[in-house]
């Protein structure tokens, strides 16, 4: 017997769980990075060109096939060309492979929380290093000093909220976490910009350089956005399929575009006027993934009048943003079990969650003593799972999707969809430009800069 289909209450609802899936850290820790590395406002004017054409245009196909189709990836693909069924399974894999060390990372947030909620975040700055390096290798004795504990904490906080399904358990949080979000960005990023020698940065960040311009700033805004709006992983479509028929499909996609574009904004004013001042100026300083995270920044903290309070804040403020994207990424994955299976959501939600802690292990203990010796592809766990899924399964995915819907079935289903019910689509020439002829270009410049990186040819 079919079940029926979960839905969003509304547009409201559906708009701030996407962008809550599209808020994450990569907007929190990756953007800022890049941002600084490439040029500061020249990245910012082209990251947000590529928003509103390139990541539009792959986000709305997404959603418009879940909402067209009522199905998780897998069966959405098959509905739509049977001989693209494959494409579901593939698109399947990269939320499987994320959610564990997704989920080891928040795990890692929410110590520094408790590290700076309970008064400790001196110490933590005092040794940043040390105390990183120390607590992911598990070598600091006692239960809650290895990441464990706060891994699997944070996988069954994820999961509880999946348990409690779309409109009671993921929408009912994320209008909670959203604007909470929003309202601590502004507060963190206002103090940053207290500090002396902060207004340099924040010139460095806002006005475009044009001299600054190449193509490494387009590579890395395009990969940035790629990642940054939860495209090719099944969560849009996912979403999508939970949302109502009568939503004006364009006006949420646009409003996802503005919170998820938001927030890295406010990310960059949070960190880098901030960073740029305790390192004296200089932008190139802004390093990269947990290090920017975990090790920078409480330093930064550390400088700040009410650093203690400022930090606590911040982490507050990532742990929502990581929980939200783990939200999606799980749901999507339970999404699929019970498409597949036809099992309910509480059956498949446990399922997913011990499958997602054994797997999840490996990214947990892979800087330990216990696995640290075990380097597939030459990387460590975690960054070896990130490299498969975001490097070369994602692009691939959103590559073959605009080849089925730009080719294949044709880019009217999708505007016929977006239509529904009385709907306009203004961008519809813009869409099926990008969906046909540009984004698979762009995608497969992504796919070879990232395989070109891993090689160590080039430097993005």
């Amino acid at each position: 017997m079919k079940q029926e289909r979960s839905s969003f209450t509304n547009r409201v609802g559906f708009v701030l769980a996407a962008a809550g899936s599209a808020v994450g850290l990569g907007n929190l820790w990756r953007f800022p990075y890049l941002a600084a590395k490439y040029g500061g406002g020249i990245f910012l004017l082209v990251y947000i060109i590529l928003a509103v054409t390139f990541g539009f245009a792959l986000m709305i196909t997404e959603i418009a096939i879940g909402r067209k189709t009522r199905l998780s990836c897998i069966g959405a693909y098959k509905a739509l060309d049977k001989r693209f069924g494959f494409l579901g399974w593939l698109a399947s894999l990269v939320p499987v492979i994320i959610v564990p060390y997704y989920c080891v990372i928040g795990g890692w947030v929410i110590k520094y929380f408790v590290e700076f909620l309970s008064g400790h975040g001196a110490a933590v700055a005092g040794d940043a290093d040390n105390f990183f390096s120390t607590f992911i290798s598990a070598s600091g004795g006692g239960v809650l000093a290895s990441p464990v504990p706060w891994f699997i904490l944070f996988v069954l906080v994820t999961a509880l909220v999946v348990l409690f399904g779309v409109e009671k358990g993921i929408e009912k949080v994320s209008r909670i976490l959203m604007p909470v979000l929003v309202i601590l960005s502004i507060f963190v990023a206002i103090f940053s910009l207290t500090m002396p020698g902060a207004m340099e940065g924040l010139k460095y960040y806002l006005l475009p350089d044009f001299s600054k311009f190449s193509t490494t700033t387009v590579l890395g805004a395009m990969g940035q956005l790629f990642y940054s709006m939860s495209l090719a992983m099944g969560i849009m479509i996912t979403y999508g399929s939970y949302m109502p028929k009568e939503s004006y499909l364009e006006h949420s996609v646009a409003q996802i575009e503005i919170f998820d574009t938001g927030i890295a904004l406010i990310a960059g004013l949070m960190i880098i006027p901030a960073v740029v001042a305790f390192n004296g100026g200089d932008p190139s300083a802004i390093n990269a993934g947990p290090g920017l995270m975990f090790v920078t920044l409480p330093r930064v903290f550390e400088q700040m009048a009410f650093g203690g309070i400022i930090g606590t804040a911040f982490f507050l403020l990532v742990l929502f943003a990581a929980l939200t994207s783990s939200i999606s990424l799980m749901e999507t994955v339970v999404s699929i079990v019970q498409d597949k299976l036809h099992w309910q959501r509480r059956a498949s939600t446990v399922a997913v969650t011990v499958v997602v802690i054994a797997l999840g292990m490996l990214s947990c203990l892979g800087y330990s003593d216990v696995l640290a010796a075990i380097k597939p592809l030459g990387l460590e766990f975690l960054d070896f799972f990130d490299f498969i899924s975001n490097s070369v399964l994602m692009p691939i995915v959103a590559f073959l999707t605009c080849i089925l819907v730009g080719h294949v079935v044709g880019t009217k289903v999708i505007a016929d969809e977006v239509k529904g019910f009385g709907g306009l689509f203004r961008r519809e020439k813009l869409h099926r430009v990008m969906v046909r002829w540009v984004a698979p270009v762009l995608l497969l410049v992504i796919l070879a800069g990232e395989l070109l990186k891993y090689f160590g040819v080039i430097s993005i």
